[in-house]
């Protein structure tokens, strides 16, 4: 059992409520203030980088550097995260052109060896001087980073890591950016969309006769999941899987190529070591072990349901009177996948979204978030979004009444947005320069069901579990307690920064917060007992193959990052079929859509499942023991792993809220494995 008592929220410092960010930039204003941003944030480097060697202090250097970065942060996100959520297309235009203009200026200042050389100044100084714990932690973290870009190296180095960091920054973006805005559509007839239900056909754009299916995900998943006909579902696969095939797998290539230039130079053998340094695995060989530890682990079971998987498609063949191949295909995968769960474990999901009403499980949502962590959301009414579905809260604590920070929703697809479902960061939770505390404030975007006129709208369950992921970051963004920046909310080891948020995702498979967040839509009933057990139950359904498929991924994220010369659809072809059993369709390149790839999971993949680790440790060793909804535990959670951001290591947060070293045992046993007896010891990880 962690410890627990009472738990005092906040800094001494008194909160700023106020909202820093405005939506209403045009796109010449948007370059206009970039300009300036970077005009305004270079006075200040070049500030500390003339100081005389002798003269610099904690307040004309580090305190200089850390009063820069807030403001920086605040603005730089004003104007970068419009190319994600603006309606407007040259708005998200002009967003895109400041993120790379801004990129390039924040590699021009990660290299300013003068600046390098004052913080290493102060740091002599600094040595036997009192100062508190976070303010060490980052004066050693400008230091860490300044070595991790070559500033200790010749200047002829040091200009070409300059230079290929530009590029990569690029290049990233502009991957990214040809997913957000990839408008491909198919078009199929009613029968060609057969198993779909009326209210999903009903909402789809028409195409003369015919009927457009997009390659978001509100359109994309329902159909793969539901449609029996093979050849909609293969159409759409290999068209899901080719997006943006040409340019990005050129990108792709390029982005490996430069990082392994960059590590090169920098004296790491791979990029995946010299990215993980900063992380909790430390190494590639450390990660590699454990993704075949687990991959050997769940074969077996993966094994198995690829067989009974075979066996569903046997039996559809049958009664729908086609030839049956004895092969399962990457199309087939999720349609089978559902049949498993609606016929071992008797769940209909078109019967079970019924449930799921948006407003229903949004309210149920925030209530359990505000009691299980001591906090109070209000609306914010007539506030000034991105676009007229978003909506704003105001998040205070409980307790004391203090103003936490501020949250934006916004749920719903639109053309242009983001395509996946993410927390970002907009206004950091730190120190402001005149002492007082900023408050945070974040944005979940989502892609969730819109509502049409016929019904409101209704998500599946698993999207339910992606709302509650993505608000568990919200909330680590808003209760992180940081002093600094750059340590501020989500800021924390990546191997680790999705524990907190998996942690979280536990409360849509148990009965009681189920309850809390369901209602038919019609008849406004509570989801049927019976069918609530069913779908509890189910939570191992599929288990093996979903977690051999998140190997893969890691795998080829990791193969990319320690070895050269790799084909990324042949390595991904290869690991499909050696790991999955299921081959990748021929011609299609998903990780050319891999958006993580150069979203800022590179060679970081992994961590989804290495952080489930201590994700389900902290769940059954203390909320399951000592109750999902005990708020005593819940202000633990928020006061060890929420609070800290990245101001402390995750292994100590961890122990803190444990009591103890992290162990594997949970992890294993959610996954359907059995615990072999050393499971029990801390884990390798």
């Amino acid at each position: 059992m962690g410890p627990t008592g009472e738990v005092v929220f906040g800094s001494p410092a008194a909160v700023r409520a106020e909202n820093r960010l405005r939506w209403d930039l045009s796109p010449e204003q948007i370059r206009q203030l970039s300009e300036e941003l970077i005009g305004n944030t270079k006075k200040v480097y070049d500030a500390v980088g003339q100081l005389d060697l002798d003269a610099v202090t904690m307040e004309n250097t580090l305190k200089a550097l850390a009063d820069v970065e807030v403001e920086y942060t605040v603005q730089r996100n004003m104007l970068d995260f419009p190319q994600h959520v603006s309606p407007c297309k040259e708005v998200r235009a002009a967003s895109t052109e400041a993120d790379k203009r801004l990129s390039e200026f924040d590699v021009e200042m990660s290299m300013r060896e003068d600046v390098y050389l004052r913080v290493v100044a102060l740091q002599k100084k600094m040595e036997a001087a009192i100062m508190s714990p976070e303010a060490r932690r980052y004066m050693e973290r400008l230091i860490k980073l300044g070595r991790r870009n070559g500033l200790h190296l010749p200047t002829e180095t040091q200009q070409e890591i300059k230079s290929i960091k530009k590029k990569l920054s690029n290049l990233c973006i502009d991957f990214n950016k040809n997913l957000n805005e990839d408008t491909t559509s198919l078009s199929f007839t009613r029968d060609q969309l057969g198993g779909l239900p009326e209210d999903f056909l009903s909402s789809l754009e028409k195409d003369g006769d015919e009927l457009k299916i997009t390659l978001k995900y509100p359109h994309y998943f329902p159909t793969m999941k539901k449609c029996f006909v093979p050849e909609t579902r293969r159409k759409l696969e290999e068209a899901f899987n080719s997006r943006c095939k040409e340019e990005n797998s050129a990108i792709l290539k390029e982005l490996v190529k430069l990082r392994a230039q960059k590590s090169s130079l920098l004296g790491f053998s791979t990029h995946a070591d010299f990215v993980l340094e900063m992380n909790m695995a430390k190494s590639g060989k450390k990660v590699a072990s454990f993704l075949e530890d687990l991959s050997r682990k769940l074969k077996p079971l993966g094994e198995d349901e690829r067989a009974v998987l075979l066996q569903l498609k046997q039996k559809e063949c049958e009664k729908r009177g086609v030839s049956f191949d004895g092969q399962l295909h990457a199309w087939d995968t999720r349609y089978f996948m559902t049949q498993v769960e609606e016929t071992q474990y008797a769940v209909d999901q078109n019967l079970l979204k019924e449930f799921f009403p948006m407003e229903v499980v949004t309210r149920g949502l925030l209530d359990i978030y505000q009691e299980l962590l001591g906090l109070s959301f209000q609306p914010v009414d007539g506030a000034c979004g991105w676009h007229p579905d978003v909506s704003l809260y105001c998040v205070k604590d409980r307790a004391g009444g203090q103003a936490v920070g501020q949250f934006y929703l916004d749920l719903y697809p639109r053309e242009g947005k983001y395509g996946h479902a993410a927390c970002f960061g907009l206004q950091p939770g730190c120190l402001r320069p005149d002492g007082s505390r900023q408050m945070s404030v974040a944005a979940m975007v989502a892609n969730f069901s819109k509502p049409t006129a016929k019904a409101p709208s209704l998500l599946q369950h698993d999207e339910v579990e992606t709302y509650f992921h993505e608000f568990g970051h919200v909330m680590h963004q808003l209760c992180a307690q940081a002093d600094y920046a750059m340590f501020s909310g989500t800021h924390v080891e990546r191997d680790f920064v999705e524990a907190p948020s998996q942690m979280l995702e536990n409360w849509v498979w148990e009965k009681e917060p189920l309850q809390r967040m369901s209602r038919h839509y019609r008849t406004g009933k509570p989801i049927p007992e019976e069918l609530l057990d069913k779908l509890i139950k189910s939570r191992l359904a599929n288990t093996g193959l979903f977690n051999l498929r998140q190997i893969v991924l890691a795998k080829v994220d990791q193969a990319l990052h320690t070895r050269t010369g790799l084909d990324p659809a042949e390595e991904y072809g290869r690991l499909c079929q050696e790991v999955l059993g299921i081959p990748a369709s021929q011609g299609t390149n998903m990780p050319a859509t891999f958006g993580h790839l150069a979203g800022g999971y590179d060679a970081q993949y992994y961590g989804y499942l290495w952080s489930e680790v201590f994700s389900m440790d902290m769940f059954y060793a203390r909320f399951k023991q000592e109750g999902i909804m005990n708020p005593k535990v819940g202000l633990d959670y928020r006061k060890f792993i929420l609070q800290p951001g990245g101001s402390e290591d995750a292994s100590e947060m961890l122990r803190k809220f444990l009591g103890r070293e992290p162990k594997q045992e949970a992890f294993l046993q959610s996954k359907g494995l059995t615990v072999e007896p050393d499971a029990d010891a801390p884990c390798p990880c």
